[in-house]
């Protein structure tokens, strides 16, 4: 098989893996010496709006696997066409790509070839040519193995920006259900390693800068969602402990897609995208708003509700918080008025020490004014007040516009 077909077969196959995002990295470029590099001139990144970066040549090393998860369409007992490079290719190919101007790095994963420290040593010795025999100083992320040698993780990251290990399903129990040679708590002793030498190597490197990074952009996994009945409270709260203890940079959410051949233990049909959605801003409210996963869902509605975002639906189930006076309220209350991002608040709070926050403030800073005034206090805006189980009907938020077509709407009216 020539290069140009294994590339159509591994880069399709990787196309299920979202954990591919550039952000974060150290700064490496080639003023001194190299080709390629992370930022500055002639590097031109495009990412998605979720975070996702388009400009890396993402690629498996290989689509054949010993392993047999049940979600996963390269698994042993699957019947799709089969490809392998050799490092060199996957080398040469991203050389050519990025002198094209394709492309600034190279996402790399690959399934289990005879053992994964024989896979793990395949993967780096690809990161440690580009490195060592052409100065590339791309950006590189690698899928490291958990069952790998520890001195083979140690080199990804070496040579590395980000590594990454997806722990694919919320729960053990999920694991054990649809891929039994998997194991959690396995990979996350592997991410606590990991994270142990990130922060070992950031204090090294600040003491000097001859001292080797590793893994600088940090680490990331991925979670599948919807392959089991798992409710998001579950995969939010197993999102929320990796970021806690293990530090890792993002945790991705890749909606679950029937496959051909699938187990009946799989679900027919995808869950709606817009789950995915409402995950990612569940998980920009944990990491950068300071919510806990106990207020974005609850015991009886373990879900996060479709029709609205969390923020909304937090604060309509918490009359009592609001409305907000934007002129005396601490920092942490105002990211939780809806329509508020993080920038913006950080602006109104220096806008404030100068004169009091009135409507014309909110426009310059373009602040979504439907969403956000009913819940806010400002010089020249006084919503009515807001009391009992039920809003006024003069400052009834208005539904959000939905980036995907919506589910039915879930507002009632009630709180």
């Amino acid at each position: 098989m020539d290069v140009a077909a294994k590339l159509s077969i591994l880069a399709d196959a990787a196309k299920y893996d979202a954990s591919c995002a550039s952000s974060g990295t150290e700064k490496r470029n080639s003023r001194d010496k190299g080709i390629g590099s992370t930022t500055g001139a002639g590097i031109c990144h495009s990412y998605t709006p979720d975070g996702r970066c388009v400009s890396l040549l993402k690629i498996l090393l290989t689509n054949y696997c010993i392993y047999d998860c049940l979600y996963c369409i390269n698994r042993i007992s699957s019947d799709v066409p089969r490809a392998r490079f050799t490092p060199d290719e996957v080398v040469n190919l991203t050389l050519d790509f990025y002198k094209r101007n394709y492309i600034e790095g190279l996402f790399l994963s690959s399934g289990i070839i005879r053992n994964p420290d024989y896979t793990m040593e395949q993967v780096v010795k690809v990161a440690r040519t580009l490195r060592e025999t052409h100065q590339f100083r791309g950006y590189i992320h690698l899928k490291t193995i958990p069952e790998a040698a520890p001195a083979l993780i140690a080199e990804a990251g070496r040579w590395a920006d980000r590594i990454s290990i997806n722990v694919e399903l919320p729960t053990p129990e999920d694991l054990d259900k649809l891929a039994p040679e998997k194991n959690l708590g396995r990979i996350r002793t592997t991410m606590g390693v990991i994270g142990t030498r990130i922060q070992e190597a950031k204090a090294e490197r600040r003491e000097s800068r001859k001292a080797e990074p590793f893994a600088p952009a940090g680490q990331s996994t991925q979670m599948i969602v919807g392959a089991t009945p798992t409710p998001d409270r579950a995969i939010l709260e197993q999102a929320s402990s990796l970021y806690k203890e293990h530090r890792l940079r993002r945790v991705y959410y890749s909606a679950f897609s029937p496959i051909p051949s699938a187990s009946s233990a799989l679900p027919l049909v995808a869950p709606p995208l817009v789950r995915e959605h409402r995950l990612y801003q569940a998980d920009w409210l944990l990491r950068f708003y300071g919510f806990d996963v106990q207020e974005l869902t609850t015991a009886a509605e373990p879900d996060l509700p479709l029709g609205m975002d969390p923020k909304l639906a937090w604060a309509l189930r918490h009359p009592e918080k609001f409305p907000v006076d934007l002129h005396t309220a601490p920092r942490e209350t105002m990211l939780r008025v809806p329509g508020l991002g993080v920038r913006n608040v950080d602006r109104l709070i220096s806008v404030r020490r100068w004169h009091r926050v009135t409507l014309a403030d909110l426009t310059r800073l373009r602040v979504p004014l439907k969403k956000t005034l009913p819940f806010v206090v400002t010089a020249d805006h006084q919503p009515a007040t807001i009391g009992g189980a039920r809003w006024n009907a003069a400052v009834r938020p208005p539904r959000q516009m939905e980036l995907f077509a919506p589910e039915p709407s879930v507002f009632s009216g009630q709180l």
